[in-house]
């Protein structure tokens, strides 16, 4: 399988946060795209979606961590889809590594008691924690039933169908399901 590394922002079409950590790498067929080529491509990904603040360092271990927890995410959502057992041990030591620290603490302004919480954005762990956290959540909610994989042939990415009537076909009308109607088409006018 061939995997080009992009330049070009993400895809976020998921309507989830781990859904589209997954989409981060996707393309059709054999053809597919990688939007992580190097440990500052996670971190941009990351303040796109506001998990990091601008100028977040990278460890050096980022990217390895990232793509070992985008494809062990891959696999719990599509075991999940199919009521089946995936390997858990990328998720839960990023689940155990990165949690964010919670402590109890006195505000002297407000005069009344607060949580302060750290994450852990020194280490791959503590960066990619939000994400793992947001697998959980997702495969452990009742709405998981609504996950679905686009059903364009050759497209791969995910989606959580939010719509009201719950019957979202594709990954995007404008890429893949504007294809699929286009060949539809073609194959009735043929006939």
């Amino acid at each position: 399988m061939e995997i080009k590394h992009l330049s070009s922002p993400p895809l976020f079409l998921g309507d989830n946060l781990a859904l589209d950590f997954i989409n981060s790498e996707y393309g059709t067929g054999d053809n597919r795209h990688d939007c992580f080529d190097d440990a500052r491509s996670v971190i941009d990904w990351l303040e796109r979606v506001s998990l990091v603040p601008t100028g977040t360092v990278a460890p050096p271990e980022l990217l390895e961590e990232a793509r070992q927890l985008r494809d062990a995410a891959r696999a719990v959502v599509h075991a999940a889809m199919k009521s089946s057992e995936a390997d858990l041990t990328v998720v839960n030591r990023v689940l155990e590594r990165g949690r964010p620290e919670r402590r109890l603490k006195w505000d002297r302004d407000t005069q009344r008691y607060g949580v302060e919480v750290r994450t852990g954005t020194d280490s791959s762990a503590g960066l990619l924690w939000p994400i793992a956290d947001a697998l959980v959540k997702l495969v452990t909610h009742d709405k998981f039933e609504y996950v679905r994989q686009c059903e364009a042939h050759d497209c791969i990415l995910l989606f959580h169908d939010l719509s009201k009537s719950h019957r979202r076909r594709w990954c995007s009308m404008a890429t893949c399901g504007n294809r699929m109607k286009v060949a539809a088409f073609r194959n009735r006018k043929g006939a």
